[in-house]
């Protein structure tokens, strides 16, 4: 009798631990896939994503999406069922498929705070958004590549003076907050905004000289492995002409 009800405790036991301790973990081995990316090449808003993706040490496969070819591939039904904005990036992660750089920015430095993007002083984390807020919200849609095929012929000078406009902005406030990177010394989601923002800027053949602090930060960020690896001249869709 006493046997018997060891051996019922034993089970019990063996239950409990297997419920809290090892089903948890089996499931997560079974049923979280890897991060899906679909991102394109040159795309600001995808490089974003990758640099985060990299300076957190997450591996995910990348499927690329061509806003050229065949008239943009994001405009094919398949994608407008995964993001019907038919914008990139979008990632698939944890079970959810998730749009929009900075969300997805925001959702990866919550489930992986190390190394984190938003800095722990509260005017400083308001100072990264602001300056990520400026560039994602105040530059960088007005010269994307949906804006530029209805300006026509005028497109190059649309586009630099867009930027020209939201640098000019952007050189006063990073003069105030400014440390090696874009608030203080440490990388934040600020500086995963501004490098493509300043590749784009460079593509659009505008003048630098006027923005010596955006221009010193990019270089210092460059100098990153997680931006080099990210870099649009580093991925799986670079044309070859384009490749480093």
């Amino acid at each position: 009798m006493a046997s018997e009800k060891f051996l019922k405790c034993l089970l019990l036991i063996l239950f409990l631990t297997f419920n809290t301790l090892l089903l948890p973990a089996y499931n997560l081995l079974s049923f979280s896939p890897q991060p899906i990316l679909y991102s394109y090449f040159r795309s600001s808003c995808s490089w974003r994503v990758r640099i985060a993706l990299a300076l957190k040490g997450i591996s995910y496969d990348l499927v690329p999406v061509n806003l050229i070819k065949d008239g943009g591939q994001q405009f094919s039904a398949e994608f407008k069922a995964l993001n019907p904005m038919q914008q990139v990036p979008a990632l698939k992660i944890d079970g959810i498929t998730l749009s929009q750089s900075l969300a997805i920015i925001n959702y990866l430095e919550e489930t992986h705070p190390n190394p984190r993007l938003l800095p722990q002083d509260p005017k400083k984390r308001a100072q990264v958004r602001m300056i990520a807020d400026h560039i994602a919200s105040g530059i960088q849609p007005l010269q994307n590549l949906g804006v530029l095929k209805q300006m026509g012929e005028k497109k190059m000078e649309w586009a630099q003076n867009c930027i020209m406009s939201g640098f000019q902005a952007l050189e006063q406030i990073l003069q105030h907050t400014a440390g090696r990177y874009c608030v203080g010394d440490e990388v934040s989601m600020a500086d995963l905004c501004l490098v493509p923002q300043v590749a784009n800027a460079e593509r659009f053949k505008v003048d630098m000289g006027p923005y010596p602090t955006i221009t010193r930060i990019n270089k210092a960020l460059l100098e990153l492995e997680a931006f080099k690896i990210s870099h649009p001249s580093r991925q799986p869709d670079t044309p070859a002409e384009l490749r480093a």
